[in-house]
């Protein structure tokens, strides 16, 4: 948020007990690359808590401002929310040649397992799971083989689970994260609906949210390859 606000939140945070700090500058406000790196500066001197820099929306880094923020030993990683491989590509490569070999780099794009396969070739190799949330059976199991190299469990997961995920994500705007609330919901939390602007999902594209996580609850049981059919309910 604004630059104030941001650090009164830091040092709340800090009070609070938390372990780190991610930050994302306001939205809607557009500044310079210096100017977003002196943001984060300001930021990080607000608390000792280590920071996480958000590569998304108006908070576009560049190689040369990751080179400056690398000489903060407050700045630990960078987590890219903007799809953009090679600039990503270039931030790594910046944050290396600085000698910090102790940030990481995290995949924060939606739905992170769709595109971690690309991350992990440029050297991003974390990602942010929403899925976890409410599905976290089937979100663990594509971790599992990601971790252990199981491309053959891992493409089914990417094909039977995630793709259609995504198209139906895509059909409104907000659904990142009206999807999630719906189908904790569905998996028996009792959730309320998002805050507007955001919409929640339809009656029928919440069957069809209900009938992804049944199938996804089904390849979970057969340990990621395809099933023949899904009757489990979510009910």
């Amino acid at each position: 948020g604004p630059l104030g606000h941001a650090i009164e939140l830091a040092r709340g945070a800090a009070e609070a007990g938390a372990d780190g700090l991610l930050l994302l500058p306001p939205y809607l406000v557009s500044g310079t690359p210096d100017g977003l790196a002196a943001w984060v500066e300001a930021v990080a001197a607000a608390s000792d808590l280590p920071v996480i820099v958000y590569h998304r929306g108006t908070a576009r880094y560049t190689a040369d401002a990751i080179t400056r923020l690398a000489a903060n030993p407050k700045v630990v990683g960078f987590k890219d929310g903007t799809g953009d491989i090679g600039l990503a590509q270039e931030i790594v490569l910046a944050a290396e040649a600085a000698g910090r070999e102790d940030w990481g780099f995290f995949n924060g794009l939606l739905t992170a397992e769709l595109s971690q396969g690309a991350y992990r070739g440029i050297g991003i190799p974390l990602y942010s799971s929403a899925a976890f949330a409410m599905i976290p059976e089937l979100a663990a199991l594509h971790y599992r083989a990601y971790v252990d190299g199981d491309e053959t469990t891992r493409m089914s997961l990417l094909r039977e689970f995630y793709t259609p995920l995504v198209r139906l994500r895509d059909e409104t705007p907000g659904f990142g994260v009206s999807l999630i609330k719906a189908g904790l919901r569905l998996r028996g939390l009792p959730v309320g609906s998002v805050r507007p602007p955001l919409v929640d999902p339809t009656p029928e594209q919440e069957q069809r949210l209900a009938a992804m996580l049944d199938r996804g609850l089904a390849l979970v049981e057969l340990g990621g390859a395809r099933p023949a059919a899904s009757t489990s309910s979510t009910t």
